[in-house]
Protein backbone atom coordinates (compact mmCIF):
# COMPACT_ATOMS: atom_id res chain seq x y z
CA UNK A 1 0.00 0.00 0.00
CA UNK A 2 3.22 1.87 0.43
CA UNK A 3 4.02 2.57 -3.16
CA UNK A 4 0.81 3.53 -4.25
CA UNK A 5 0.27 6.52 -1.50
CA UNK A 6 3.88 7.28 -2.66
CA UNK A 7 3.13 7.68 -6.41
CA UNK A 8 0.10 9.60 -5.44
CA UNK A 9 2.14 12.21 -3.57
CA UNK A 10 4.40 12.29 -6.54
CA UNK A 11 1.96 12.71 -8.92
CA UNK A 12 0.65 15.77 -6.36
CA UNK A 13 4.20 16.91 -6.27
CA UNK A 14 4.14 16.98 -9.74
CA UNK A 15 1.04 18.68 -10.15
CA UNK A 16 1.62 21.68 -7.63
CA UNK A 17 5.03 22.18 -9.48
CA UNK A 18 3.72 22.26 -12.79
CA UNK A 19 0.18 25.04 -11.64
CA UNK A 20 3.36 27.24 -9.88
CA UNK A 21 5.54 27.05 -13.18
CA UNK A 22 2.88 27.97 -15.25
CA UNK A 23 1.12 30.24 -12.97
CA UNK A 24 4.96 31.61 -12.65
CA UNK A 25 4.91 31.69 -16.55
CA UNK A 26 1.89 33.69 -17.03
CA UNK A 27 3.30 36.78 -14.53
CA UNK A 28 6.55 36.45 -16.33
CA UNK A 29 4.77 37.30 -19.60
CA UNK A 30 2.69 39.93 -18.11
CA UNK A 31 5.50 41.68 -16.94
CA UNK A 32 7.18 41.79 -20.11
CA UNK A 33 4.34 42.88 -21.97
CA UNK A 34 4.41 45.49 -19.81
CA UNK A 35 8.01 46.32 -19.64
CA UNK A 36 7.81 46.35 -23.50
CA UNK A 37 4.66 48.71 -23.63
CA UNK A 38 6.75 51.21 -21.65
CA UNK A 39 9.63 50.89 -24.01
CA UNK A 40 7.02 51.99 -26.58
CA UNK A 41 5.66 54.50 -24.22
CA UNK A 42 9.30 56.32 -23.73
CA UNK A 43 10.02 56.02 -27.82
CA UNK A 44 6.36 57.29 -28.91
CA UNK A 45 6.90 60.53 -26.00
CA UNK A 46 10.15 61.35 -27.53
CA UNK A 47 8.23 61.27 -30.93
CA UNK A 48 5.98 63.57 -29.19
CA UNK A 49 8.21 66.10 -27.87
CA UNK A 50 9.55 66.08 -31.32
CA UNK A 51 6.50 67.55 -33.39
CA UNK A 52 6.43 71.11 -31.61
CA UNK A 53 9.65 71.30 -33.55
CA UNK A 54 8.71 69.73 -36.82
CA UNK A 55 5.66 71.48 -36.71
CA UNK A 56 7.51 75.43 -36.09
CA UNK A 57 10.13 74.76 -39.00
CA UNK A 58 6.81 73.54 -41.29
CA UNK A 59 4.27 76.45 -39.95
CA UNK A 60 6.79 79.16 -41.84
CA UNK A 61 5.76 77.68 -45.45
CA UNK A 62 2.12 76.29 -44.82
CA UNK A 63 0.33 77.97 -41.79
CA UNK A 64 -3.26 75.97 -42.35
CA UNK A 65 -1.59 72.56 -42.55
CA UNK A 66 0.74 73.30 -39.45
CA UNK A 67 -2.66 74.52 -37.54
CA UNK A 68 -4.43 71.40 -38.05
CA UNK A 69 -2.04 69.23 -36.95
CA UNK A 70 -1.07 71.16 -33.91
CA UNK A 71 -4.80 70.85 -33.14
CA UNK A 72 -4.26 67.12 -33.31
CA UNK A 73 -1.41 67.12 -31.16
CA UNK A 74 -2.87 68.93 -28.12
CA UNK A 75 -5.41 66.70 -28.65
CA UNK A 76 -2.76 63.41 -28.09
CA UNK A 77 -1.38 65.03 -24.81
CA UNK A 78 -4.35 64.53 -22.87
CA UNK A 79 -5.59 61.25 -24.52
CA UNK A 80 -5.12 57.94 -22.21
CA UNK A 81 -5.44 54.32 -22.34
CA UNK A 82 -3.57 51.76 -24.76
CA UNK A 83 -6.24 50.67 -27.03
CA UNK A 84 -6.85 54.58 -27.74
CA UNK A 85 -3.45 55.17 -27.92
CA UNK A 86 -3.09 53.10 -30.64
CA UNK A 87 -5.60 54.50 -32.70
CA UNK A 88 -4.49 57.93 -31.67
CA UNK A 89 -0.48 57.18 -32.68
CA UNK A 90 -1.82 56.14 -35.74
CA UNK A 91 -3.55 59.15 -36.50
CA UNK A 92 0.32 60.70 -35.68
CA UNK A 93 1.50 58.92 -37.93
CA UNK A 94 -0.41 59.72 -40.93
CA UNK A 95 -0.34 63.43 -40.07
CA UNK A 96 2.93 63.26 -39.92
CA UNK A 97 3.50 61.36 -43.46
CA UNK A 98 0.76 64.82 -44.71
CA UNK A 99 3.86 66.75 -42.84
CA UNK A 100 6.55 65.61 -44.27
CA UNK A 101 5.06 65.11 -47.54
CA UNK A 102 3.88 68.90 -47.63
CA UNK A 103 7.86 69.93 -46.33
CA UNK A 104 8.72 68.04 -49.83
CA UNK A 105 7.10 71.06 -51.70
CA UNK A 106 9.42 73.34 -50.56
CA UNK A 107 12.93 72.85 -51.28
CA UNK A 108 14.53 76.08 -48.86
CA UNK A 109 12.53 73.96 -46.18
CA UNK A 110 14.11 70.40 -47.09
CA UNK A 111 17.32 72.28 -47.91
CA UNK A 112 17.01 73.62 -44.22
CA UNK A 113 20.22 71.73 -41.55
CA UNK A 114 17.48 72.40 -38.96
CA UNK A 115 14.78 70.58 -40.59
CA UNK A 116 17.19 68.00 -41.58
CA UNK A 117 18.26 67.12 -38.29
CA UNK A 118 14.42 67.01 -37.17
CA UNK A 119 14.04 64.89 -39.91
CA UNK A 120 16.73 62.62 -39.13
CA UNK A 121 15.58 62.58 -35.38
CA UNK A 122 12.30 61.11 -36.34
CA UNK A 123 13.93 58.66 -37.95
CA UNK A 124 15.72 57.91 -35.27
CA UNK A 125 13.13 57.69 -32.96
CA UNK A 126 10.74 55.44 -35.15
CA UNK A 127 13.30 53.36 -35.36
CA UNK A 128 13.19 53.00 -32.01
CA UNK A 129 9.22 52.62 -31.77
CA UNK A 130 9.64 50.16 -34.30
CA UNK A 131 12.04 47.87 -32.22
CA UNK A 132 10.06 48.32 -28.60
CA UNK A 133 6.90 47.40 -31.12
CA UNK A 134 8.67 43.90 -32.12
CA UNK A 135 9.57 43.24 -28.69
CA UNK A 136 6.17 43.82 -27.25
CA UNK A 137 4.55 41.77 -29.98
CA UNK A 138 6.51 39.01 -29.24
CA UNK A 139 5.88 38.87 -25.53
CA UNK A 140 2.35 39.26 -26.44
CA UNK A 141 2.68 36.18 -29.03
CA UNK A 142 4.22 34.21 -26.05
CA UNK A 143 1.58 35.08 -24.03
CA UNK A 144 -1.39 34.38 -25.82
CA UNK A 145 0.16 30.89 -26.74
CA UNK A 146 0.57 30.48 -23.70
CA UNK A 147 -3.08 31.10 -22.79
CA UNK A 148 -4.20 28.74 -25.65
CA UNK A 149 -2.21 25.68 -24.20
CA UNK A 150 -3.84 22.90 -23.12
CA UNK A 151 -3.59 22.85 -19.56
CA UNK A 152 -2.84 26.14 -19.13
CA UNK A 153 -5.91 27.71 -20.48
CA UNK A 154 -6.98 26.67 -17.31
CA UNK A 155 -4.96 28.47 -15.26
CA UNK A 156 -5.34 31.54 -17.63
CA UNK A 157 -9.31 30.90 -17.38
CA UNK A 158 -9.09 30.83 -12.94
CA UNK A 159 -6.65 33.90 -12.80
CA UNK A 160 -8.39 35.90 -15.70
CA UNK A 161 -5.19 36.13 -17.94
CA UNK A 162 -6.57 37.12 -21.36
CA UNK A 163 -5.23 37.50 -24.98
CA UNK A 164 -3.20 40.22 -25.52
CA UNK A 165 -3.49 42.46 -28.68
CA UNK A 166 -0.92 43.28 -30.79
CA UNK A 167 0.33 46.86 -31.65
CA UNK A 168 0.44 47.86 -34.59
CA UNK A 169 1.35 51.18 -36.11
CA UNK A 170 2.48 52.67 -39.47
CA UNK A 171 5.04 55.02 -39.08
CA UNK A 172 5.49 58.68 -40.64
CA UNK A 173 9.09 58.28 -42.33
CA UNK A 174 7.83 54.21 -43.48
CA UNK A 175 7.70 54.82 -47.10
CA UNK A 176 4.89 53.42 -49.52
CA UNK A 177 6.04 50.31 -52.02
CA UNK A 178 4.82 51.39 -55.04
CA UNK A 179 1.47 49.29 -56.66
CA UNK A 180 2.81 46.98 -60.16
CA UNK A 181 0.06 46.49 -62.40
CA UNK A 182 1.16 42.80 -63.78
CA UNK A 183 -2.33 43.14 -65.75
CA UNK A 184 -0.74 44.95 -69.01
CA UNK A 185 1.58 43.18 -71.11
CA UNK A 186 5.75 44.23 -71.08
CA UNK A 187 6.76 46.49 -73.96
CA UNK A 188 9.27 44.60 -76.17
CA UNK A 189 12.01 46.26 -77.93
CA UNK A 190 11.80 45.44 -80.99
Amino acid sequence: MQPIIMLVFFILLVSIAWFVNAYNRFIKYKNRIEEAWSGIEVALKRRFNLIPNLIRAIERYEEHEAKIFQTKNDYLAVSTGMSNRIEEESQISKSLRGLLALAEAYPDLKASENFLELQKSLSEIEEDIQKARNRYNSNVGRFNTLIESFPAKFIARKFGFEKKNYFALDLATQRELPEVDFSTPPISNK
